[in-house]
């Protein structure tokens, strides 16, 4: 950690701030009281240092998916659908850094698609120092999932959780925050009061099965994807854990910031703690 501040990295999945279910259709209200909730506890807990995340949702993930922007091309076809998923990417990061600045944060986007390079869906270039500098200076960096040129498949797409492993492996952060629409990980997706309270390495193999695909278009794979980057995350972070949560539910996200020791949905750790 960054002195004696807690660096968390926070994720607004984009079920939660979006309609997935129709295009290019955003929670205006939700987005409106988690930046609220934010800047709450910012001013409770001084200690908390930030770095926020957000998934596109019915933005990205519908125009990517019309594209197949995730698994690379050429051609003026494929790189019309790239600057397509941009610019929904973009709209969608415009109206979360509005709330937040409404909520007196000082917020500053770092786009993927400018700083970052991929090499078949893995980064081989990111400068970090303008993020670090960010939060020396007291400002929270702001990422999203996003379009990125790729040197092998011309172009693909990085998710925010895999942005998130790449800054927790320079940052080492507290703990991650991923904020979603659901209670948590499902054990069966039938039964949405029944979540899965633990994920290790050690017991991912046994609970995968549980873990279906998102219902709405989902270009980065969806819960499964999401559990086994944060499972390797945790893997390459022993001391670091994940917390899988509704932030749905007002009042969800300031106790996940200002209570860090809270059990909030699923909760994601290299091994079971006593």
């Amino acid at each position: 950690m960054m002195g004696q501040s807690r660096l968390v990295l926070l994720k607004l999945g984009g079920s939660l701030i979006t309609d997935k279910t129709q295009p290019m259709t955003p929670r205006l209200d939700v987005i409106q009281y988690l930046a609220e909730e934010i800047a709450a506890s910012v001013r409770t807990a001084p200690e908390l240092r930030l770095v926020i995340g957000h998934g596109s949702g019915s933005f990205g993930h519908e125009v990517a998916a019309r594209y197949q922007t995730q698994t690379g091309g050429k051609g003026p076809s494929y790189w019309q659908g790239f600057s397509e998923v941009w610019q929904a990417a973009h709209a969608l990061n415009q109206l979360v850094i509005q709330a937040l600045t409404l909520a007196d944060l000082p917020v500053i986007t770092f786009p993927p698609s400018a700083m970052i390079i991929t090499q078949n869906h893995q980064v081989i270039s990111w400068d970090l120092q303008p993020i670090r500098l960010a939060l020396s200076h007291g400002l929270i960096p702001v990422v999203y999932g996003d379009v990125v040129f790729d040197a092998e498949l011309g172009g693909t797409i990085l998710s925010t959780e895999g942005l998130f492993q790449e800054l927790a492996a320079s940052f080492c952060p507290h703990s991650v925050l991923i904020a979603g629409l659901d209670q948590g990980v499902f054990l069966d997706p039938q039964h949405p009061e029944e979540t899965i309270p633990l994920i290790t390495p050690q017991n991912l193999a046994e609970i995968s099965p549980a873990l279906s695909p998102s219902q709405a278009v989902d270009v980065t794979g969806g819960m499964l994807a999401k559990v086994n980057t944060m499972v390797a995350l945790v893997k390459a972070n022993p001391g670091l854990t994940v917390h899988i949560f509704s932030g749905a539910t007002p009042g969800n996200l300031q106790k996940a910031l200002t209570h860090p020791g809270a059990q909030m949905g699923t909760k994601i750790a290299h091994q079971p703690t006593s």
